[in-house]
């Protein structure tokens, strides 16, 4: 079983890193297919597994790397130029793909002015987030702070407005 795994560790490797090198870079340039995005993530998760195996049987070879400059310098660089992406942007709000981003800016709205743009009446909005346990006190209330009250995730508010009438 040993040797099946060890010879197919480095062709899984090379394949899932193509499908992530893939769509990786059609969710950078914002391009193709929605399933991109979840494909991206989920093949990413399991190319995990045969890169451990291809460490696990080149492990001594793989050591050696760690006696030489290039590995550090890799390592320090790679370290390094990830850093500014944890750094506050200072920008207000959420970032994100812009269709995130922009359903984040409309839930910072009452309800009595985001329910005319959806063809419903403040009522009818308010009576959708409260089905889905996202109590509004009145139409006046932000839909945001409401969503942070209920403790619930703000997809849940989102799916419970544009889900079709009954």
């Amino acid at each position: 079983m040993s040797s099946v795994l060890g010879r197919y560790a480095t062709p899984f490797i090379t394949g899932l890193f193509i499908v992530s090198l893939i769509s990786g870079i059609a969710l950078f340039f914002h391009i193709g297919p929605s399933g991109f995005h979840g494909m991206h993530e989920w093949l990413s998760m399991l190319l995990i597994l045969p890169f451990a195996l291809h460490l696990w049987k080149n492990w001594r070879p793989f050591l050696t790397h760690f006696k030489r400059a290039p590995m550090g310098i890799a390592l320090a660089v790679s370290v390094l130029i990830s850093l500014p992406f944890l750094l506050p942007s200072g920008q207000q709000g959420a970032g994100g793909p812009p269709p995130f981003a922009f359903s984040h800016m409309i839930l910072a709205n009452p309800a009595s002015d985001v329910a005319p743009l959806l063809g419903m009446t403040p009522q009818d909005l308010v009576a959708r987030l409260t089905a889905a346990g996202i109590a509004i006190e009145t139409p006046s209330q932000p839909i945001r702070e409401a969503i942070a009250a209920s403790g619930k995730p703000e997809m849940q508010a989102i799916a419970a407005i544009v889900r079709p009438a009954d």
